[in-house]
């Protein structure tokens, strides 16, 4: 009897540690599901081997949890502890902490964008990278003109600016090849870096996406009978290596000895100019067949063209009355 006695006391105290342990799980359980007491949207950035211990008062700190103690003891119950991701993070307003740890363990991390228009040089591409807060790192060797993509790169924090630029790079190369392995036969340009040389002109001369091929089509006549250039764009990166030129460009300019002023070299400049974007490296490789030789701006944002000198010099009087209406 008094054996029975004792046995039923041990079922009944294993049946009230077990309601017990129920009751505990459930409370958490329903206190994960809270809604968080953060009224705004929350950015936090979680170390590389940071613990769990760690992460749950950060989260306190930034108002994201009210217990951390609670949030690390929910996190080891769902088996979940030592899976946080490192990263930053987007925390929305009012998150439960079910949602918080689903974040962090899903390595749900921000993404940031950084845009890199057509027609930026070298030069201008690593200031915007260097303006950029969230890229860390410093540019140890400056990469070769033309060489990176025009393009939108999307990165997470932590990345450097040395891997932005390394992917600028491959996705040019990527880019070139392909382009090259298609072009028309008909152009005259010789290898890739004739290619890119001239879209890079083509890229500085229009931003109108319907004159691309057209510009390419007068440079590509004037390189094929030998005669100059004459761009005013590659006489300004001889001028100032790729920064804007914060004045009208002079007659001096255009006398000045530099291996980019096409007014006085024939063929191409020795670089690229510019990093020129994918329509304008395809104008250049598949060649519209006109017979022109000549453009000026239309003081309106394009330009006007020309297939004789007499024309084209009719056009330049024309721009030279607008720019002097305009004064």
């Amino acid at each position: 009897m008094f054996g029975q006695w004792i046995k039923g006391l041990l079922l009944l105290g294993g049946l009230t540690a077990s309601i017990a342990a129920a009751a505990f799980y459930g409370a958490i359980s329903v206190s994960f599901g809270v809604p968080g007491p953060h009224a705004s949207a929350i950015t936090l950035v979680v170390p590389k081997g940071a613990g769990l211990n760690r992460v749950s008062h950060m989260l306190a700190d930034r108002g994201a949890i009210r217990q951390p103690r609670l949030f690390a003891v929910g996190a080891r119950i769902q088996g979940t502890a030592d899976r946080l991701q490192a990263g930053e993070f987007r925390i929305p307003a009012r998150a439960s902490m079910e949602e918080v740890l689903r974040r962090l363990v899903s390595g749900d991390v921000v993404q940031h964008r950084l845009t890199v228009p057509e027609g930026l040089s070298v030069r201008q591409v690593i200031s915007l990278l260097a303006k950029n807060p969230v890229l860390d790192g410093q540019i140890a060797k400056i990469p070769e003109e033309g060489s990176l993509r025009p393009e939108t790169y999307y990165f997470v924090h932590g990345e450097t600016r040395a891997q932005i630029l390394r992917r600028m790079r491959q996705t040019q190369d990527l880019l070139l090849e392909e382009l090259w392995a298609h072009r028309d036969p008909a152009t005259p340009v010789r290898s890739i870096k004739e290619a890119l040389i001239l879209a890079s002109i083509v890229e500085k001369e229009t931003a109108l996406e319907g004159e691309r091929a057209r510009i390419a089509a007068v440079f590509l006549n004037r390189f094929k009978k030998g005669m100059r250039l004459q761009s005013d764009p590659t006489v300004i990166y001889g001028l100032t290596g790729g920064s804007d030129l914060d004045r009208p460009i002079r007659q001096s300019d255009l006398d000045s000895e530099t291996p980019y002023n096409t007014y006085r070299i024939r063929g191409l400049p020795p670089t690229p100019i510019t990093n020129p974007g994918r329509a304008s490296l395809e104008a250049v490789l598949h060649p519209l067949q006109t017979q022109e030789l000549y453009f000026v701006a239309d003081g309106a944002g394009g330009h006007v063209f020309a297939t004789t000198l007499e024309e084209h010099n009719g056009n330049v009087q024309r721009w030279r009355r607008i720019e002097r209406q305009n004064r």
